[in-house]
């Protein structure tokens, strides 16, 4: 019997030949990351465990989730994982200002790549998957014993073969591309599986439509999304991580998948997932058809939709124009590397002539944390990846998720709008 892609993957860190669907077996890791907000608790564990880190080059914490530091504890927060960071020596030592949102910082700094074992305490470390890596979101006490042993338990999952077919129209991104396929399947529709995606759609979407696609696998209920490695995949490597030893791994011809679903890439209209579920999909032309909805907030960024294209595209919609004076809106670049790439480019000038706030690296806004936070009965367009019951704010606040040319355009317009009717620069 074959296997999939993310059989292949564990089981070469398993030391094993062959896996099947539903075993146990204990993996090597090859990155195991935390937050500031998961870090400091997994740190007392780690404690009982061991005095070092099983390597000082795997081993990744990142302050983004409170950062800017909003209060003192925040602020203790960060300092515990930076000194541990300088305790142990780590290769990679991330302090704010110098990184940025964890899933944007690892692959542009070239530490995720292909056929790599992941573990992060943070459920959107699915997001590698895009590189042709299994990636997963793991609990405290398994990223201590990670940090301490380099090992993890995994139970190896079925999986949903998506064949993507096709070219998306002009206004369809990753980001409507996912939120249709939740749309479809339900919020635990992938539950405990992997999401593999396939097709000749695949040559049509860029590296950040496929980070995009496979950090909301999880929303699916998914244990990891991945692609196959391609020379899209290559070439980024190329770029972020030379001279690095990536693996190849690609599905059997016998794998077996709980079921396959075709998806025609060029069927998809822009979508907005509607509060509270990210499977609350709609089309932008059934929002169109029904009343306006009136908004107070838009947020651009996040792990999900903070890369350099996603500041490109929203640009181009916002660009000579301003925002609705009834709407604040926030723009995060996810690096400091796309941060300055958006201040070389005029994109940073663009946004602040528009109305926006032009941010500093954070995920604050999204996880309502801070900068962004929602009162009472306000409406938000986020590009990010959960519109849960007071993610962002109370409880009796609202977020629809979106693709940052769906932001961007409700932006301008005061409700939520169609980018096709807005337009921008090609």
């Amino acid at each position: 019997m074959g296997m999939t892609m993310t059989q292949k993957i564990l089981a070469a860190h398993a030391g094993l030949d062959t896996v099947a669907a539903g075993q146990l077996i204990e993996c090597n890791l090859d990155v195991v990351m935390a937050n500031d907000i998961t870090g400091p608790m997994a740190l007392p564990i780690f404690r009982q465990m061991a005095d070092k880190v099983f390597d000082k080059d795997k081993v990744v914490l990142v302050p983004d989730h409170f950062t800017p530091n909003k209060d003192i504890k925040s602020a203790q927060n960060a300092r515990d994982i930076q000194d541990f960071s300088r305790e142990q020596g780590l290769t990679h030592h991330m302090v704010q200002g110098k990184c940025g949102v964890e899933h944007g910082i690892l692959p542009e700094q070239g530490i995720v790549y292909a056929g790599q074992c992941i573990i992060g305490a943070d459920s959107h470390t699915c997001t590698y998957g895009a590189l042709g890596a299994f990636g997963t979101g793991v609990g405290t006490t398994d990223i201590a014993r990670g940090m301490a042993t380099g090992q993890a338990w995994f139970k190896v999952p079925t999986a949903i073969k998506f064949v993507l077919k096709n070219k998306p129209s002009r206004y369809v991104t990753g980001k409507d591309i996912i939120l249709h396929i939740i749309g479809k399947i339900g919020v635990d529709g992938a539950l405990y599986q992997s999401m593999e995606f396939v097709g000749d759609g695949i040559a049509s979407l860029t590296m950040d439509d496929r980070f995009t696609i496979c950090n909301m696998a999880i929303e699916a209920g998914a244990k990891n999304g991945i692609f196959p490695v391609d020379d899209q995949t290559i070439a980024y490597m190329e770029e972020h991580a030379p001279g690095k030893d990536y693996q190849i791994f690609t599905a059997d011809d016998d794998a077996v998948y709980e079921q396959t679903i075709e998806i025609d890439l060029a069927e998809i209209r822009p979508t907005v997932a509607f509060p509270h579920l990210p499977g609350n999909a709609h089309t932008i032309d059934e929002i169109e058809a029904s009343e306006k909805i009136m908004i107070d907030q838009v947020v651009i960024g996040s792990c999900t939709n903070g890369r350099m294209s996603d500041m490109r595209k929203a640009a181009a919609i916002l660009k000579g124009k301003t925002v609705h004076p009834e709407v604040r809106v926030m723009v995060i670049p996810a690096t400091q590397k796309i941060f300055l790439q958006c201040m070389e480019e005029g994109l940073a000038k663009i946004f602040v002539e528009a109305g926006c706030a032009f941010n500093t690296p954070s995920c604050g806004a999204c996880m309502g944390g801070h900068m962004g936070v929602m009162c009472k009965g306000e409406k938000c367009v986020s590009t990010s990846n959960r519109n849960f019951v007071g993610r962002m704010g109370d409880v009796e606040s609202l977020i629809y998720l979106a693709s940052p040319e769906v932001a961007a355009a409700s932006a301008l317009a005061g409700y939520i709008a169609n980018p096709e009717k807005i337009g921008g620069e090609k």
